[in-house]
């Protein structure tokens, strides 16, 4: 579908064009939840900016490549508010962002030793592009997500001095949000994908299955936090726990957009229980 300049302004924001087409949004939204891991380890202040940098610089990867590997498909249903689909920005532009940003995400990883940069760009990174180079249109698009979530603390833990492995509940809890979010993340965008081929295990599923499973993942999400450090949990723990409840009943029963933003709710819930309460 071709573009006019009066379709364009209005998929224009404040966010350079380059930016959009790295995915901005949710590779600073990944980056936050590990910056508040390494709040959480107490790593030193220079490290921990070093391994959160490290982790943006390959979640930009996995959002410019993402948009390469789309840019046909996003053409032909009229994604204006992709760039490189709308002509923005250009793949040149992208191809050489994607390998600076590369490049750095390996520098900097290896800053903070071999063993955090190991976990980082082969589970982390390297799960984002097998998914965008495939497994995204297959049955098992939800690896790539409960993998790299769930390694997630071991990206902090591994740069950490000494360094050690995560709990096993809290890479079931960050994997659980992982999937969770793979599929919220899918299901404005059906119908396009339906016109284009992609049929991840969202769309395998339908619309309203794929919502009650987000809702249970991140409810199950929300428990293995909350209650696998060892301990009793505190009381704004069970708060917490109760709002989720309260929160999931909104998703499962709500209307228009009570369930996505009930849904999001929670796992903002999950993010804090996962990198701050439960630390």
């Amino acid at each position: 579908m071709g573009t006019t300049s009066a379709q364009l302004p209005r998929t224009r924001g404040a966010t350079p064009p380059l930016l959009r087409a790295g995915h901005l949004g949710p590779s600073v939204a990944v980056t936050s939840v590990v910056a508040l891991l390494a709040l959480g380890e107490h790593l030193p202040a220079v490290r921990g900016v070093v391994v959160t940098t490290a982790v943006l610089a390959g979640q930009l990867t996995i959002g410019w490549g993402n948009d390469l590997v789309d840019a046909a498909r996003d053409r032909q249903v009229g994604r204006l508010d992709k760039p490189l689909a709308s002509g923005e920005v250009t793949a040149h532009a992208v191809r050489v962002s994607l390998i600076a940003a590369g490049l750095a995400g390996v520098v900097l990883s290896l800053l903070v030793g071999w063993r955090s940069a190991a976990v980082n760009l082969g589970l982390g990174v390297g799960s984002g592009h097998l998914y965008n180079l495939g497994l995204k249109s297959t049955s098992w698009s939800w690896v790539p997500y409960a993998v790299a979530f769930g390694t997630l603390p071991a990206v902090v833990t591994s740069a950490d001095v000494p360094h050690h492995w995560p709990p096993l509940w809290e890479m079931a809890a960050a994997a659980s949000l992982g999937v969770a979010a793979h599929f919220l993340n899918a299901l404005p965008d059906f119908a396009d994908d339906a016109a284009t081929g992609v049929e991840g295990l969202p769309h395998l599923l339908g619309a309203t299955l794929t919502r009650g499973t987000a809702i249970g993942l991140l409810v199950v999400a929300s428990v293995v936090a909350a209650l696998g450090p060892t301990g009793a949990p505190a009381a704004y723990v069970r708060v917490s726990l109760g709002a989720v409840a309260l929160l999931s009943v909104a998703a499962a029963t709500g209307r228009d957009k009570v369930p996505f933003g009930a849904a999001v709710a929670i796992a903002l819930v999950d993010v804090l229980l996962l990198t701050v309460v439960s630390r």
